[in-house]
Formats: structure tokens, sequence, C-alpha cells
């Protein structure tokens, strides 16, 4: 009696041990501190945005196209495709653990153990029935179910499943953030190549009109009326321009290489618009108030179900210094010969037992993965700041760029007017000898420059317009 008492009372001080064991370092979660302003500037509008479809607002057929193939076989979106397969997946096993194990076993062995030992003095000297001793060697059979099953009293296994669910719901955010992204970059590109089209156009025409004032310059050498200097000097910037022409050649074979890239086909023939790139007129968006940006970027949505999953991450942690208790059964049959195997209830067997364990020593792993899960709950916290801010400033500055690439356009479409007449003013004061052939060179040169000018801020423009559609969240959906 007083040895039963012992163990009771060994049994009760090393539980209580084991729990006073149990407890957690105290470490300390940083929550959010972050308050969007009101506006993105003094002069922004706040009108409600809602997100857009790509559909709507790139309107060119040919761009859409690029677009569509691009959303079946981009690489970079197929990889992220998998990535949301892994982690669905990562659900299923998470959901599993919480759930009872239960599996089907079978065994055949055989067994001879030795005379002079309690097993073999026993066997030679017990019979299975009358008359009948134990074989030897004695083979044994054996099948049935087992089951085991670890109750989540502290809920660590359903919080790692909900953490793997946010986890899941996180990838399908960087998935839209990507479609975001993809459709972002085909239509710089594509806005990038039209910009190459109208240059080229640009180069080949003042190609002609150059090599109509050599011809003219030719002329007045022959007639006395200019040096050879003058014409050595056209024929220079004739051979530039022509040599202009092989550089946007080279530039635009690369620009619809990296489109075909983008749209996962090897290099081939874009089509595109015949429109001049001066012509369009980009689709305006209202900006709305900063606070949709927590729910329109796909960016701030997955550092945000990042954040959560990562707290989830630290209770999960915690929980492993508590007591587990699993609980274990089985049943099925035994015997040395299969003609027993299925003999009720000789051959029956069955078990329970119910276990309760919790961490006494070298703990110092579990503290390790607990420290380890706060710092990575404290890194979300400061990522998901990061990303709102970074979604902020960048609405502001392209509310500012749209704003300010309008009115330099509006200015150097001026200037290319300006430009354009001056260079006929200046063939016709040449012509009548009233001007000097330098005039016209850097007249004709400052022309091409600002028609190149206005192209690339025209560019700039559709460009800052992309990047607004990019910051505002997307079309994803």
């Amino acid at each position: 009696m007083i040895n039963r008492l012992n163990l009771i009372y060994t049994g009760v001080v090393v539980l209580l041990l084991s729990f006073s064991a149990c407890k957690a370092p105290g470490l300390i979660e940083r929550d959010v501190e972050i308050n969007l302003p009101e506006t993105y500037s003094a002069t922004t509008d706040t009108a409600q945005t809602t997100l857009v479809n790509w559909k709507d607002y790139f309107t060119d057929p040919y761009l859409g196209a690029l677009i569509d193939t691009a959303l079946q076989n981009n690489q970079e979106l197929n990889i992220m495709l998998q990535e949301i397969s892994i982690s669905k997946a990562e659900i299923k096993a998470r959901k599993g653990e919480y759930l009872p194990f239960v599996g089907f076993g079978a065994a055949a062995e055989t067994e001879k153990v030795g005379r002079y030992t309690s097993q073999g003095a026993n066997d030679a000297n017990t019979e299975i029935k009358d008359g009948v001793e134990f074989p030897e060697p004695l083979p044994n059979y054996r099948f049935g179910l087992q089951a085991s099953w670890e109750l989540d009293i502290w809920g660590k296994l359903r919080n790692s499943k909900k953490a793997a669910v946010l986890n899941y719901l996180s990838s399908l955010e960087g998935r839209n953030f990507m479609v975001t992204q993809l459709v972002g970059e085909l239509a710089e590109s594509y806005y990038e190549l039209m910009a190459l089209d109208n240059q080229l156009e640009i180069v080949n025409r003042n190609i002609e009109i150059r090599n109509n004032a050599f011809e003219i310059i030719k002329l007045q050498k022959e007639a006395a009326r200019v040096t050879g200097l003058a014409v050595s000097r056209f024929e220079a910037e004739v051979l530039h321009t022509k040599s202009l022409q092989f550089d946007i050649q080279q530039r635009i074979i690369e620009t619809e290489n990296q489109i075909n890239f983008l749209v996962g086909r090897f290099p081939q023939k874009v089509a595109r618009s015949t429109t001049k790139l001066v012509d369009l007129n980009p689709v305006a968006i209202t900006s709305g108030i900063p606070a949709q940006l927590l729910e329109n970027r796909t960016d701030v949505k997955q550092a945000e179900l990042a954040l959560s999953a990562a707290k989830l991450d630290v209770k999960v942690a915690k929980a492993r210094f508590y007591p587990s208790l699993g609980i274990s059964a089985g049943i099925g049959y035994e015997a040395f010969n299969p003609k027993y195997l299925l003999n009720s209830p000789e051959s029956l067997l069955y078990s329970i037992a119910g276990e309760l364990t919790a961490p006494l020593l070298n703990r110092n792993e579990i503290k390790a993965a607990y420290m380890t899960a706060n710092a990575k709950q404290i890194q979300a916290v400061f990522d998901y700041e990061k990303t709102v801010l970074n979604a902020y400033i960048e609405v502001a500055n392209q509310l500012s760029k749209v704003d300010n690439l309008a009115k330099s356009y509006a200015l150097k479409a001026q200037e290319v007017d300006a430009l354009n007449r001056s260079v006929e003013i200046s063939n016709k004061l040449f012509s009548s000898a009233r001007a000097d052939y330098m005039e016209v060179l850097m007249t004709q040169r400052d022309a091409l420059d600002s028609n190149f000018d206005l192209i690339e801020t025209k560019m700039d423009q559709m460009n800052a317009y992309v990047h607004m559609y990019q910051a505002l969240g997307g079309g994803w959906n």
C-alpha cells in the first residue's frame, strides 16, 4: 500500500513540475502603428474609386490580345500558380494533423528463444492444450487496426491550420499582385514599341528632308555659292541621321522580344496599332482616398495576411510549452498458427491508452522556435507598415507625375510646332541666300531632337498612367 502511495505521489510531483516548466518566456508582441493621411495632397480628389478591369483601362485590341496571352503563358505567373497549389496542399496537411490517425497493419514472424531463459523455460513447461506443447521455433501472425489522436487542448493544431489558410490567401494576393505588375510591364513595353515606331518614322522623314537639302548644297557648291565645308557638313548630318535608323531598329527588336518573353513565346513580330503615340489620350481614373489602398492593393493585403499568419505562428510555438494529451488504441487478432487467427475471443486483442507529456528538460529548441516565431511576427509588422507607406508614396508620386507631364507635354508640343515651322522657313531663306547653311543644319537638328523629346514625353505620360493603374491596385480582378 505504501509503495502504491509513493508511486502516486511521485507521479503527481512530476506532473506539477512539468506544468511549472511549461511557462513560456515572456516576449513583447508589436502591433501595427500607422495612420494614413486623409488625402494624398491638398489638391487631390477624394472621390471614391474602385478596381478597374484592365480590359476597360487598356482598350487597344492589340495590347489586350498580348495581355490575354501573357496571363495564360507567362512562366513566372505559372510558377506562382504552383506556389498557390503548394499552399493549398499545406492546408490539407494541417487539417489532417488534428484528426485521428487510423492505420491497418499486418505482420508475420518466427522466434526461437533460449531454453535457459525465463520465457524459454516457461514455454517448455506450458501446453497450449492437453498434450500439445508450444511449437519451437514459435511463429506469430497478427493483423489489426491502430489509431492515435492528439487532443488539441491548447489550439496548437487549429492555429497551425488557420495559419496555413492565411498563407494560402496571401499566396493568392501574391498572384494578383503579379498579374497587376505583368499587365503594367506589358503596357509599358507596348507603348515603348509604339514610340520607337514613331521615332523611326520621324527619322525617315528627316533623312528625306536632309537629302533634299544635301542635293541643294551640292548644286550651290557647283555654282560657287557655298564651299566644300558646307557640303561635308550636310553629308555628315545625313549619315548621322541614317545611323539613327539602325539604332532604333535594334531597340525595336529588343522591345519586341521583351514582349515576346512576357507572353511566353519565342521571338516573332509583335502586332501593334499604327496610331501615332502622340494621338493617344490616356484614360483618367480618380485616386480615391488613401484608406482604399488597404482594400485595393494586393501587396498590402498580402502583407496583412502574412502578418495574421505570423501572429498565429507565435501561438502555435507558445503552445509547445504546454502538455499534450494523446490517445492511442488498437484492435486485431494474433496467433501462432493461421488456423487460430480468427478465433474469438482467444485470438482477439485490443488496447487503449492515454498519454500526457510535457517538456521538462532540454527546452532550448522550443524556446528558440518561440523566439523565432515572435521575431518573425515583429518583422511582419514592419513589413506591413513599409508596404502601406510605399503604396501611399507611389500614388502620391504618380499623381504629381501625371499632372506635371501633362503640362510638360503641352509646352513641348508647342515647341515642336515652332521648330517644324522654322525648318521650312530656314530652307526657304537658305534657297534665297538669306540664311547661312549652319542655321539650316542647327534648325533641322533642333527640330529632330524636339520631335524625339515630344514622343519620349508622351511615352512617359502613358507610362505614368500605367503606374497609376498599378499604384491604385490594378485590375487583377
